[in-house]
């Protein structure tokens, strides 16, 4: 069930990046959903996790955007590995951490994807330090409203068909 949540998530994000990028920032998406599909596994599941979806991830979105096939992937494996060692040595559980964490994670992700070009290709893609903290602010502020809606739902759901339960039986 997990790996089924995971390949729809991937797909929803991938629906969103493509769709958002072109009715935002002319081709360019602000928020990488996917890189918080990548993070969110990471931290919730561990380094295998955050390997195989980060892979599976900028896979994706490469084949999609064109370029070069690899580049997105090996970025994202690569963040989404290091956040799951992270996750595993430390307590990455507050509101306050996981900001940190997705807005690290999204910087790296830039950084990786903006190094890689320029050992193939150094006339490609030019580093904004203003876009990569816009990037990475909402890519955090993303991601952690993500893990508040899904760890808050279920207790939500919860009592609220209790609350229902409740009032039928009056």
């Amino acid at each position: 069930m997990k790996a089924l949540g995971i390949v729809a998530a991937i797909a929803l994000a991938l629906a969103l990046q493509t769709t958002l990028a072109h009715a935002f920032a002319a081709n360019r998406a602000v928020v990488d959903f996917l890189l918080v599909v990548v993070v969110f596994a990471a931290l919730s599941a561990g380094p295998v996790a955050g390997l195989l979806v980060g892979t599976v991830a900028g896979l994706a979105q490469d084949a999609l955007a064109g370029g070069i096939l690899g580049v997105e992937g090996l970025a994202k494996s690569l963040v989404g590995v290091a956040v799951g060692v992270l996750a595993q040595q430390f307590i990455v559980s507050g509101g306050l951490p996981r900001l940190v964490v997705f807005a690290v994670a999204s910087a790296a992700n830039i950084l990786i994807v903006w190094g890689t070009y320029s050992l193939i290709d150094p006339g490609r893609v030019r580093l904004d330090v203003t876009t990569m903290v816009t990037e990475s602010l909402l890519n955090a502020l993303v991601g952690v409203i993500a893990f508040q809606v899904i760890e808050k739902a279920p207790g939500y759901l919860h009592r609220r068909r209790l609350r229902r339960a409740s009032l039928r039986s009056r």
